[in-house]
């Protein structure tokens, strides 16, 4: 179903992962009567990792030469669907993050791009707000990687994940991620997605952009979640609440991946939560 509308979404996926697992929930949003979009991000395309063989993967081969792709790389390949969307066709544009891809969503928000900006200047489109499902609130000076370890200089190992050689220099895969990422799906359904994740290097890029303080911000807070478990989310919406203001919270009992477990639901929250940005 093509899509009349004039908003769209954009779709900054996590870690570890292609476009693929998110493709229902796009299908499911065009449906609804909303475009909706999914750029491959570089610091989880195999292709830009260095591994080799891209369908025999060899995770142990260290970073290419120029090294591995930080988040000014993943911020370009969102930027590229942004001014596509609002540039040329004068899209207004929710941007959605899941998971790491929670500090992608925040850092591609930028000011020049955000509809209040473009009003101002006469201009049709813009950002009208970002979507955390399960994400990384990351603060305005942190990378994903300084926010979570410990600030001694100590490296702590996920559980769900693990490290190939050189170590915490080279590239983490997903550990156990039937149990971590997929735990509400159906084993078989979840087996088919297990075989389509990748691997990242560590995520170092401090973020720049306080889209926190400029946009409306909310968080679908997922309950089942076990990589990041409801309370550190709860703990990361209050943390950067309290800098610039209350999120609008959702919530929902679904695990990690609600993008394949909690479809309707997750196009549902969508829509309400664009109902309350147009007013």
């Amino acid at each position: 179903m093509s899509s009349t509308s004039d908003i769209a979404v954009v779709i900054c996926h996590g870690s570890y992962h292609t476009p693929a697992p998110y493709m229902p929930l796009v299908e499911s949003l065009k449906v609804a009567g909303i475009d909706a979009y999914c750029p491959q991000l570089p610091t989880a395309d195999l292709a830009k990792l260095n591994v080799g063989d891209t369908n025999n993967p060899d995770f142990d081969r260290g970073a290419p030469e120029e090294g591995y792709p930080q988040g000014p790389e993943d911020m370009d390949a969102v930027l590229g669907e942004l001014n596509s969307l609002i540039l040329e066709q004068g899209k207004k544009v929710l941007i959605i993050g899941h998971s790491s891809g929670g500090w992608v969503a925040t850092e591609a928000a930028r000011p020049e791009l955000q509809r209040k900006t473009r009003k101002d200047q006469g201009l049709t489109g813009g950002i009208i707000g970002i979507l955390y499902i399960g994400a990384f609130i990351i603060p305005v000076g942190e990378s994903v990687n300084s926010f979570f370890q410990p600030k001694d200089g100590s490296f702590v190992v996920p559980p769900f994940l693990e490290f190939h050689k050189p170590g915490v220099a080279g590239l983490a895969t997903p550990k156990n991620p039937e149990n971590f990422f997929f735990n509400d799906l159906d084993p078989k359904v979840a087996q088919q997605y297990i075989a389509g994740l990748t691997a990242s290097p560590i995520l170092t890029t401090k973020l720049s952009n306080n889209a926190y303080a400029a946009l409306p911000c909310a968080y679908m807070i997922l309950e089942g979640d076990m990589t990041l478990p409801k309370e550190y989310q709860e703990n990361m919406v209050a943390l950067q609440a309290q800098k610039t203001g209350d999120f609008i919270l959702y919530r929902c009992a679904a695990g990690h991946s609600p993008h394949l477990s909690w479809i309707d639901g997750t196009v549902g929250t969508i829509q309400e939560f664009i109902k309350k940005i147009e007013g």
